[in-house]
């Protein structure tokens, strides 16, 4: 199943860590965690702490520890497709939990939303299209995924994550659409 994922981390710098994760599967099902700082985790910027909200005290205060964080996500996210849509940073903040928690870093592998995008159209769209039109609508439906969404993200990682199956949910009701409307495939 697909899962798609967001993480909320301490900064952009090459130390930062993540402080929160959410996860929402494509049937809707979610879960988000707040993260205690692990041993050693102590960059930390205030404009990130501007933009999430969160503070380290927060953290410290409500989070669950990295290590526990961590097994819960294997447990959870394990066979399953995961998604992000900035899978470079994302995969960074899993690699730092996995790690920390004594999982190797692979232990979960991230790809870029735009891949579930392509795979939702192409599953629904391969039967009703010509090979010749299949790419071309696949195309512009991902991109048209781009125009909508929020330009201003929440920063927060179960808003973000829910975001991001929402545009799934979409491209897919409107592939569903473009497959029924009437006339000859092109």
């Amino acid at each position: 199943m697909n899962v798609f994922l967001d993480f909320e981390a301490s900064s952009l710098s090459d130390h930062s860590y993540p402080i929160e994760i959410a996860w929402v599967f494509e049937d809707g099902r979610t879960q988000s965690h707040l993260i205690a700082p692990a041993p050693g985790w102590d960059d930390w910027n205030a404009e990130a702490e501007r933009i999430h909200g969160l503070s380290r005290d927060t953290l410290i205060r409500d989070g669950v520890s990295h290590d526990s964080v961590a097994r819960q996500m294997v447990e959870a996210l394990s066979g399953h497709a995961l998604f992000a849509s900035a899978p470079s940073w994302d995969g960074k903040w899993m690699s730092v939990l996995l790690r920390a928690a004594g999982f190797p870093r692979h232990t979960l592998r991230l790809r870029d939303t735009d891949i579930a995008l392509r795979d939702a159209a192409t599953r629904i769209l391969r039967d009703s299209l010509s090979p010749e039109s299949l790419e071309a609508r696949i195309d512009e439906l991902v991109a048209w995924s781009h125009t909508i969404k929020d330009s201003t993200p929440a920063h927060r990682a179960l808003a973000d994550a829910m975001e991001e199956r929402a545009i799934w949910q979409k491209v897919c009701d409107r592939a569903q659409e473009m497959a029924a409307s009437p006339g000859p495939a092109t």
